[in-house]
C-alpha cells in the first residue's frame, strides 16, 4: 500500500489553521443569529417591537469575516443587516435585545436609534449613522489613525452592493487607496438595494471598482463561511504588512424582505425566492459539521434548545427593562464647556 495513502486528509477548517471547536463555534454564531433574526420577524408582527431589519441569509459571511479579523484589538463599523457578525465580536443576545426594543440600556444608542445602528465602545463598534454608507468613510479615518499610531490593527467596514454606488464609498476608497490605509472594505452583496435588482443597480461587479483606486478587489462566496473567512484573513495579513485595503465583494442573498414594512413578493418571485433557499448556507455549514464527525443531529437539537432559552431570557430582560427618560434625549449627545458629555 502507498504510504500516502494511509495520510488522513485535513478537513477544509482544519488546512485554514481552524480548531473543530472553532468551526463549531463559527456555526453556533450563524445558528444565533438566524434564531434571533426568526424571533424578532414575530416579535413586530405580534407588536412587541416596532421595526426590524432582517439579514437571514447573510451570516455565513458575516461570522466567517468576524473569525478572520483579531476581535480583540481590530475596529469594526458593521452595517444594519450584521447581526451574525456583531454576536461573533462579542455582543449579547439580551443587548441586541434591548436595542430592539427600543430600552434605555441599549449599549448603541440608549434605546433613540432604529434597531441595527450598532455601537459598542467595549468591543471596538463604531456607532453608525442613519444615512447609508457613511460607515465607509468612519472606517477609513479609524484605519488613518491606526497608520499614524503605527497600531498592527485593522478597521473592517461592510455594506450592501446598493451602497456602493454612493459617494461616500468612493470617496473612502479613494483615500484608502492613496494612503495605503489597514481598512477591509466588504460589500455583501444580497442582490437587491430594498426593491432594485443588482443588474440594474451596477453595470459590472463591486468588487472591480477597486482597480480604479489601486488596490485589490475580490469576489468571494458569501455562502461559504470558510472561504470568506480565508479572503477576510489574507487581507488582513495584507494590510498589517502596510499594503493597504482590501475590498471584497461577498455574494449571496437577501432571503427575507428588506424589513418588517417591505412586501418582497411585489418585486421578485415566489419561485426565485425558493430557488435561492436550497442555497441557504445555514444546512449546509451544519451539514459539513456532521461529515466532518465532528457535530451530531442530537448535539444541533441541544444547541437550539440552548439558544432558544437564551433568547427568552433576553427578551424577559429587553420587555422589562425601562424606556428612554424624555429629559435625556440629549444625553451624550453634546459636551458641556468643561469637556464632558451632558
Amino acid at each position: 500500500m502507498n504510504a500516502k495513502s494511509t495520510v488522513k486528509t485535513k478537513a477544509r477548517h482544519e488546512q485554514l489553521g481552524l480548531s473543530h471547536a472553532e468551526v463549531i463555534d463559527m456555526y453556533r454564531y450563524m445558528l444565533m443569529a438566524r434564531k434571533y433574526d426568526e424571533r424578532n420577524l414575530l416579535l413586530q408582527r405580534a407588536g412587541k417591537i416596532n421595526f426590524h431589519v432582517s439579514g437571514i441569509g447573510q451570516e455565513a459571511a458575516q461570522v466567517g469575516a468576524a473569525f478572520a479579523l483579531d476581535r480583540s484589538r481590530d475596529y469594526f463599523l458593521p452595517y444594519y443587516r450584521d447581526y451574525g457578525f456583531v454576536l461573533a465580536a462579542g455582543m449579547t443576545l439580551t443587548e441586541l435585545m434591548l436595542s430592539a426594543f427600543a430600552k434605555a440600556e441599549d449599549p448603541n444608542s440608549g434605546g433613540r436609534q432604529m434597531p441595527g445602528h450598532f455601537g459598542s465602545k467595549r468591543l471596538r463598534i463604531v456607532t453608525g449613522s442613519s444615512p447609508v454608507t457613511t460607515q465607509v468613510p468612519h472606517a477609513v479615518g479609524v484605519a488613518l489613525a491606526a497608520k499614524m499610531q503605527k497600531k498592527d490593527i485593522v478597521s473592517f467596514v461592510t455594506f450592501g452592493e446598493g451602497s456602493s454606488n454612493q459617494g461616500d464609498f468612493h470617496e473612502g476608497c479613494n483615500f484608502a487607496g492613496v494612503h495605503k490605509l489597514p481598512v477591509i472594505i466588504m460589500c455583501e452583496n444580497n442582490q437587491y438595494a430594498i426593491s432594485v435588482p443588482v443588474q440594474k443597480q451596477l453595470a459590472g461587479k463591486v468588487s472591480d471598482r477597486a482597480l480604479g483606486y489601486g488596490f485589490p478587489g475580490v469576489r468571494v462566496d458569501g455562502n461559504d463561511p470558510l472561504e470568506v473567512y480565508r479572503v477576510v484573513k489574507e487581507a488582513r495579513e495584507r494590510a498589517i504588512r502596510g499594503e493597504g485595503p482590501t475590498l471584497i465583494e461577498a455574494m449571496m442573498y437577501r432571503l427575507s424582505p428588506h424589513s418588517t414594512s417591505d412586501n418582497d413578493l411585489v418585486y421578485r418571485t415566489k419561485e426565485e425566492v425558493e430557488e435561492n433557499w436550497k442555497k441557504d448556507s445555514l444546512p449546509k455549514m451544519k451539514q459539513y459539521l456532521i461529515d466532518c464527525g465532528i457535530w451530531s443531529e442530537e448535539q444541533d437539537a441541544d444547541l437550539s434548545a440552548e439558544i432558544a432559552q437564551q433568547l427568552k431570557e433576553a427578551i424577559d430582560a429587553a420587555d422589562k427593562a425601562p424606556f428612554p427618560k424624555p429629559e435625556d434625549t440629549l444625553l451624550h449627545v453634546y459636551a458641556d464647556n468643561e469637556g464632558g458629555a451632558r
